[in-house]
Parts: C-alpha cells; structure tokens; sequence
C-alpha cells in the first residue's frame, strides 16, 4: 500500500536537491525522445552549449533572451512569495509594452534622457494596473486569482491585436499590418555590445532581493504568504498588502514589456511578450523565489532557447523538440514540488513503526 505523508517542514538544502533531480530525469527523459529522433543526446546536448556561447554574437543572443526572463521572474517571485499564484505576467508584460509604446509613439521628439524614464514609468503603471484588477477581486471577494490572471492575459493580447489592426495601424507600412517604429529616442542604449536591460536587470534583482529580506512589507508578505489567518491576528492589513504586492509585482513585469518594446522590437506588437510570463513561472520556481538565484536560473534557461535554436538548423530538428525540452523540465520541476511537500511510503505498518522510532521526518 502506498499512502501519502505531509513532511512538514523542509529544509532549503532538500528542497534544492529534489529540483536538481526533477532537472536530471527532464534531461534524461529528454535523452530518450532525441533518441527516438536518431540523434546522439551527448552531441545534441554539447552542440546546444555551443549554440548558446560558441559566438560573441550567440553570447549576445543569450543575454538578450534572459534579460527579460530575468525581470519577469522577479516579479513573479514577489506575487510568489504571499502564496498569490500571478499567472498573468504575460498580460503585465504587454500592458506595460503598450503603455510605453503609448508614451513613445505620443512624444516621439522628446529627449531621449526625459523619454526612456517617462516609458519606464507608463511601463511599470500599466504591468501594475493590470495585476491589480485581480488582486481586487481576490482582496475583496476571495475569487481565485489563477483563472483570473490567466483569463487576463487573453483580455490584453486582444486588446493589442485590435490596435495593431486598427487605430494603430501605420498608416506607412503599405498595408501590413504594424504600429509604427519608435524614434531613436525612445529605443534603450547599447553598453558593450548588449543593451542596457541587462543593468537595468541586475538593479532590478538587488532591489527585490532587498525589499523582500530587508523591509517591513518584505517580511509582511512572507507572514501572509505563511498564513493570511496568521498575519490577520498579528494586526496586519491583509487586503492592503496583497495590492500593493501586486501592484509591485505587475508593475515589475511591465518594466520587462517596456524592455522588449523599446530595445528589441523598437515598436509594439503581438509577438511582444513571446511567451515570457508563461517561461518565467518555471525559472523563478527553479530558483526557489531567491533574487539572485533567479539570474543564474533564468540565464541557464535562456541559454537553453539560444542552443535549442541553433540545433534546429546543426540537426534539422523541428522547434518544437526545444519546446518539448522546456515543456518536460516544467513537468519534472512542477512534479518535484509535490515531493517537497511529501513522501511516499510504501509500506504503512512498517513505516510508521520507523517513524516512531526515530521520532522525526525524513526531510
């Protein structure tokens, strides 16, 4: 018989060391379906290494794919961390785009010293107001933030898709439908050779790191993320909290929009948030919530899409055997989750005979 056991607490270490595994058989399942494409999974892994720093410029692509991965992450991690299960950043994603493009596309002549702050701004207010439509309802009538923030993103993709084949349409672009491309101004400086998102990325995850360990609404957001019922006896104001947490967390990942849309795409459009806020639910559970580690995670991961890219032309091997990879390292990580929480035993008198023995959890 096999029966499950809540193991309580469990220490960061074992936590770290079950994802770690869930990677191994992702990579090793992985292997099997290259396998089954005929290919040697040791080249097809090496070549995907290459794919990713063999080159300035795939070194380039690398860190281009992981800034906004990176940002988004980030504010994930701090919806994460109140037990609030933002599914929505992809929405925040666009919304802040869509706010900075407004402002670009409103004051192509100004500065570029006055613009880039004032879209950073319109960026961070339109991620942040559209996590806190959810965030509302989930304060005020308990409604469940999952659905909601993922029936969000729908709301926002359309909405761009109905200006880019409408009142935005360039009237320039013969037809096609496109918004009109940003001035000079409005499009992020390079610094060696990648734009400073990267800065802006590393600013981001020091901030985060602090406010979430260092500040009084830091440690509010950890109590409730513990226990609403908890931080409630304690005098805390949860509804309050969980709105500015999400404001926060929203407007972080429309910052990453705003990223995209200056420096990348240098316009708005559709294809704006590339599936992101969906990559980034994965690369900030891989990390554990932790800012820092957040940048290692979501730098490996980004790597992964950069060499996934290159193996497609170096083997012929259609996009969608990355996508697999990625799909079946959210799997095993998603699953391990269930494993930090509890144990299986197999045999139920014989364990619990153990466990009163020694008195104390496995974990």
């Amino acid at each position: 018989m096999i029966r499950m056991v809540n193991r309580g607490h469990c220490s960061k270490r074992k936590a770290v060391s079950i994802r770690i595994i869930a990677v191994i058989l992702a990579l090793l399942t992985s292997a099997l379906f290259i396998l089954l494409m005929e290919h040697n999974p040791i080249d097809v892994y090496i070549s995907i290494v290459k794919g990713a720093f063999g080159t300035k410029y795939r070194m380039i692509e690398t860190i281009t794919k992981s800034i906004p991965l990176i940002i988004t992450s980030l504010g994930i991690a701090v919806a994460f961390k109140m037990k609030f299960w933002n599914i929505g950043a992809e929405g925040q994603i666009i919304m802040g785009a869509f706010m900075a493009s407004w402002v670009a596309l409103t004051f192509p002549n100004l500065n570029r010293g006055l613009l880039l702050p004032m879209m950073f701004v319109a960026g961070f207010i339109g991620g942040g107001f559209w996590a806190l439509i959810p965030a509302f309802f989930r304060a005020r009538f308990n409604t469940n933030e999952t659905i909601f923030t993922l029936m969000m993103n729908y709301i926002a993709l359309k909405w761009i898709t109905y200006l880019q084949y409408g009142p935005w349409k360039d009237p320039n672009a013969m037809g096609f439908p496109k918004i009109a491309n940003f001035s000079e101004a409005a499009v992020l400086p390079k610094l060696w050779g990648v734009h400073t998102g990267w800065v802006i990325a590393l600013i981001m995850a020091a901030l985060v790191w602090y406010f979430i360990n260092h500040t009084k609404q830091g440690y509010e957001i950890s109590v409730i993320g513990e226990s609403e019922n908890t931080a409630r006896y304690a005098g805390m104001n949860v509804g309050k909290i969980i709105l500015v947490t999400m404001i926060i967390s929203g407007g972080i990942c429309g910052m990453a929009g705003m990223i995209e849309a200056s420096a990348v795409s240098r316009t708005l459009s559709v294809e704006i948030s590339g599936g992101v806020g969906y990559t980034a639910i994965i690369t900030a559970w891989l990390a554990g919530l932790s800012a820092p580690i957040i940048i290692g995670v979501s730098f490996l991961f980004a790597a992964m899409v950069q060499g996934g890219s290159f193996i497609q032309l170096a083997y012929q091997i259609p996009n969608s055997a990355a996508e697999i990879l990625q799909g079946m390292i959210l799997f095993f990580v998603l699953g391990s989750e269930f494993f930090i929480r509890y144990r299986l035993i197999v045999n139920k008198k014989r364990n619990t005979h153990t466990d009163r023995q020694n008195g104390k959890d496995l974990c």
